[in-house]
């Protein structure tokens, strides 16, 4: 039995057996890995009893605790949500094995012949808030990656992610390969989170996927290097030569689809050659039940210095004129926060300066922010969307849960 008041020792124990698993995993067969995920899929569907039991108790702790109705919409679980968390198991499965995969291949004149090769980055810690299905996503990717992943949910996730965790397990062993390939923290004390940011001998790197507070904190305190998640402070730009109809659809479907999801638009520009598209999207907008902040148009309430630059997270946003494209430019490059900015327009000059000027981690063109998702790009799911700059950037994915190698052949090649 586990001693869960020793978190030293307990997170001590946990990395080096994450560790040894991660050698087993780094050439395990393609089949064991697929076949780890389907039986995974399959264990959850047949405990979805379980896992809505379990996730009743964590919405009875989030509403005493007094989640907003955003984050308590990102905690809850449903057969729906389930069947999704099944379907990504499967799309995953389905994906073809990064690991080993040859990049590039080049012959030097010397004779050498050189490839570069995908590998699993080794151990990866997972720190997330109140998405429970965010066990199942990030388990499954690294899994297909190669790689061994210490997961730790927030404390309002915590039987949800634990009855899920439980069917991943059930699909490793059904696999033969290690159950240590995919562990959970089974403790909601937050020295456990502190203890991983600091075990450079047995974690490669942490993911930390949640609102800004958790990621600075990883940010500011982690000795392990970390794929920055910051938060998504979404843009959209209604460009004067926007299509009416299809501005309206798009910003009505990325603000209220779902508020509580990093892709949620929280901040609309409008040229002010478009300011009565602007104030119809507005009245579209709070007819939905949106709060709109705004400035050089009718919204709610007069929108102030500090609605730029809010994740709201909720129905709510922010809304203001601009003179021009630059001046958007120059707003969303003050206050966003490099995660997915959007133009709305039928000018082909303005999408290319948009996409120029703007350095986001996704850009988009006449289509919702909700779409900023690893699954709808195809990637089955994803950890989370990177904001960074080094190593994986955008929606992460199995490929960017992986590293590379040299591999130089030669035939009794010498250096003159």
């Amino acid at each position: 039995m586990k001693d869960l008041d020793n978190i030293p020792e307990l997170m001590a124990d946990i990395g080096a057996r994450a560790k040894a698993a991660a050698r087993v995993l780094a050439s395990a067969p393609s089949d064991a890995k697929t076949a780890a995920l389907n039986a995974a899929a399959d264990a959850v569907w047949a405990a979805r009893a379980d896992i809505i039991a379990a996730n009743e108790k964590d919405m009875t702790f989030g509403r005493d605790k007094g989640l907003s109705a955003a984050m308590l919409d990102r905690l809850m679980l449903d057969e729906d949500r389930i069947q999704g968390m099944v379907d990504g198991l499967r799309s995953v499965a389905a994906q073809d094995d990064p690991v080993g995969a040859v990049t590039e291949e080049w012959t030097q004149p010397t004779g050498l012949n050189i490839q570069r090769v995908r590998t699993p980055l080794g151990v990866i810690g997972v720190i997330y808030e109140s998405r429970p299905n965010v066990t199942a996503d990030a388990g499954a990717l690294c899994l297909k990656a190669g790689n061994a992943v210490i997961l730790r949910g927030g404390s309002e996730s915590f039987h949800s992610s634990g009855a899920i965790h439980a069917a991943l397990q059930a699909g490793l062993r059904s696999a033969g390969l290690p159950e240590d390939a995919v562990q959970l923290v089974p403790t909601r004390d937050r020295a456990a989170v502190r203890e991983m940011l600091t075990m450079t001998d047995t974690i490669d790197v942490i993911v930390p996927r949640g609102g800004k507070g958790l990621v600075g904190l990883v940010q500011r305190e982690a000795r392990v290097p970390v794929f920055a998640h910051l938060e998504g402070i979404v843009h959209i730009y209604i460009d004067k030569d926007a299509d009416a109809e299809k501005a309206r659809a798009v910003v009505l479907n990325a603000k209220t689809r779902r508020t509580g999801i990093c892709g949620a638009a929280e901040c609309l520009l409008v040229h002010r050659d478009a300011t009565a598209l602007g104030q119809q999207i507005v009245d579209d907008l709070m007819a939905a039940g949106v709060e709109v902040h705004a400035a050089g148009l009718s919204g709610n309430t007069v929108a102030t210095e500090d609605d730029w630059g809010m994740e709201f997270l909720d129905m709510k946003i922010a809304a203001k004129t601009v003179d021009n494209i630059d001046e958007a430019i120059n707003h969303i490059q003050t206050y966003g926060s490099n995660h997915t900015d959007c133009i709305i327009t039928e000018d082909a000059q303005a999408v290319s300066k948009f996409f120029a000027e703007l350095d986001s981690a996704i850009l988009m063109h006449n289509a919702s922010t909700q779409f900023a998702d690893g699954g709808e790009f195809g990637m089955g799911a994803e950890i989370g969307i990177a904001t960074g700059k080094m190593h994986a950037r955008g929606p992460v994915g199995a490929a960017q849960l992986t590293s590379f190698k040299y591999l130089v052949v030669g035939d009794g090649a010498v250096r003159a």
